[in-house]
């Protein structure tokens, strides 16, 4: 792919998800959508591999459905009550389909088989693009609606999200597709706080997507995509790897390190909304992702490989590590002990 291509496509990309999360109309906010689908798909289908080109088309499918959905809900709600306004959805059918395309546009349980098979067939930066920035917009909407959306429903989804988050990649073994089923677990999190505390789901959103985009690009540096070979990075590069694991033990959510905090938080005010049982739930279910995580950074800093492998043994790098890394590391494991000044902000 040419410069100017990857530029056109990521000023797109750029434009759309201003336009998404600017507007106050839903026939903007749909073409915010449509412009960051359109721009992503080329970059999904680059290598034109067969798995590429089929993410691409998954992808296309899956985004063009929840885009009819968000706005057939948004034309219903103006048939009833004149409204075009997105924090205007009050009619309770309406809300209900937007419910669906808001979790089929993010990869929310039961909308959510369509993601980890598109990661994998994307190349490791699409793939966090498709995990952090594609998923913006539809958090903002949903953020912005989040008055007008049925609680319960939300509750449900977002259990069911954790629990098959952790349960589909306990016996996975490419790299892509445990973030992506993490990346689910994660999304209930959000979920089943956006009614109760909706700027909670933001700073979530806004720390998980500081987290993952630290596993990523650190997996693009060490160019690993399955566990077999991110089991021989630890003599190329002993000092990433031992900061991926620190950043894979906030991923889980483990104090005292970043990932904690948003936690912390969403049980704090579950707890507040006599909400305690799905807290319980939620917490337990993300044991399930632990034992992931755990399994990663075991591959990543303590296996050494075996003699058998197949893969060539690594030399160290002379490659200094980028910057961006070093610092997105210290963000995503230090954060904790500045909880404070963070929670003036919500």
């Amino acid at each position: 792919m040419t410069p100017q291509a990857k530029l056109i496509f990521t000023s797109s990309l750029i434009l759309g998800t201003t336009i998404t999360i600017s507007s106050n109309h839903w026939v903007t906010a749909w073409a915010g959508l449509e412009i960051n689908t359109l721009a992503i798909l080329p970059l999904i289908a680059k290598s034109h591999h067969p798995r590429a080109i089929e993410a691409a088309t998954k992808y296309f499918l899956t985004q063009a459905t929840a885009s009819a959905l968000l706005l057939f809900s948004a034309m219903m709600n103006a048939w009833y009550t004149g409204q075009w306004d997105i924090t205007q959805l009050t009619h309770p059918t309406a809300c209900l389909i937007l419910t669906s395309a808001l979790a089929m546009k993010l990869g929310l349980a039961p909308f959510h088989f369509w993601f980890p098979e598109v990661l994998q067939g994307s190349p490791l930066t699409t793939a966090l693009l498709l995990s952090t920035l594609m998923k913006f917009p539809p958090m903002t909407l949903l953020f912005m609606t989040s008055p007008s959306l049925n609680p319960t429903l939300l509750t449900y989804m977002a259990i069911l999200s954790t629990a098959l988050g952790g349960w589909m990649g306990l016996n996975q073994t490419q790299i892509r597709k445990i973030l992506a089923f993490s990346s689910i677990s994660h999304l209930g999190w959000m979920a089943i706080i956006v009614s109760y505390h909706p700027k909670l789901t933001l700073l979530n959103f806004y720390l998980y997507s500081l987290i993952t985009a630290t596993v990523f690009l650190t997996l693009n540096t060490i160019k690993t995509s399955k566990l077999s070979t991110l089991m021989t990075t630890w003599t190329k590069t002993p000092a990433l790897s031992t900061m991926l694991l620190l950043t894979l033990l906030s991923l889980a959510g483990l104090p005292p390190f970043t990932g904690f905090l948003p936690k912390w938080l969403i049980i704090q005010e579950l707890t507040k909304q006599s909400m305690a049982p799905a807290a319980t739930m939620i917490s337990l279910l993300s044991l399930l992702s632990l034992f992931f995580y755990l399994r990663l950074a075991y591959c990543a800093t303590i296996t050494l490989p075996p003699h058998t492998t197949n893969h060539m043994k690594q030399w160290h790098a002379s490659k200094p590590t980028p910057s961006a890394i070093a610092i997105l590391t210290t963000t995503s494991t230090m954060l904790l002990p500045i909880s404070p000044l963070i929670l003036t902000t919500v």
